[in-house]
């Protein structure tokens, strides 16, 4: 009996997935990753390329971190190569959560400058937590030439995805780029790693009035 009703249990959460209610979904997520079977990974994997509720989706990504990551890994790594870029964008997300470091050959240069904002933005993320030792100057390389894209919530994304490398000289390089958007960025990002408290805000401000004034690609001291 126990066994009959804890299948009907997995079945109506499995169903769950798909309703139209979005709470009904969350609950689903929850129930599936409190008793995790590997049968449920493809089903949430696939739920989660293509759900609008973001809670939902957070929840989700729980559920398959409840999961063996011997299960999950290989689902999530097809998945970064979907053509959806919610797809993309999700799996990377869980990649990132779960931390295993046999996914780091998966986020290729390609993802680190996928043409969609949040795409990219989940590969940087991911990238720091996945990075092997000694590979932290080519991540940063490829980081880089992402500096001064999108809005201040993409600057602020790189800007931190950098912060956890360190001061590495593809950063400082990028000081004296000849893109004024490209060289402020920088500038901020390195304030950010001397003053972590500084704020990006008052960083980005800063490193703009040290690039109109002309300076030789050194971070000012005025105060915000």
């Amino acid at each position: 009996m126990a066994i009959s009703t804890q299948e009907t249990d997995a079945e109506r959460a499995l169903q769950g997935l798909e309703d139209g209610r979005a709470s009904v979904r969350l609950r689903a997520a929850l129930a599936l990753g409190t008793a995790p079977e590997p049968r449920f990974v493809d089903k949430l994997v696939q739920r989660s390329a293509v759900e609008p509720e973001f809670f939902v989706r957070d929840m989700l990504t729980w559920a398959l971190t409840r999961h063996p990551v011997d299960t999950t890994l290989p689902a999530l790594l097809r998945e970064v190569r979907a053509k959806s870029a919610q797809a993309r964008s999700q799996a990377l997300h869980t990649l990132s959560k779960i931390g295993d470091p046999r996914a780091w050959p998966a986020i290729t240069p390609t993802l680190l400058s996928d043409p969609d904002i949040e795409v990219a933005r989940s590969a940087w993320r991911a990238a720091v937590v996945l990075v092997p030792e000694g590979e932290e100057h080519a991540l940063a390389t490829v980081l880089v030439t992402q500096l001064g894209r999108g809005g201040r919530e993409t600057h602020l994304s790189l800007s931190r995805a950098l912060v956890a490398l360190g001061d590495v000289p593809p950063l400082l390089a990028a000081t004296t780029a000849p893109d004024p958007v490209v060289r402020a960025h920088a500038l901020a990002t390195r304030r950010l790693l001397r003053d972590p408290d500084a704020g990006f805000a008052c960083a980005i401000e800063e490193a703009k009035r040290v690039v109109a004034l002309g300076g030789p690609g050194q971070e000012g001291r005025q105060a915000c």
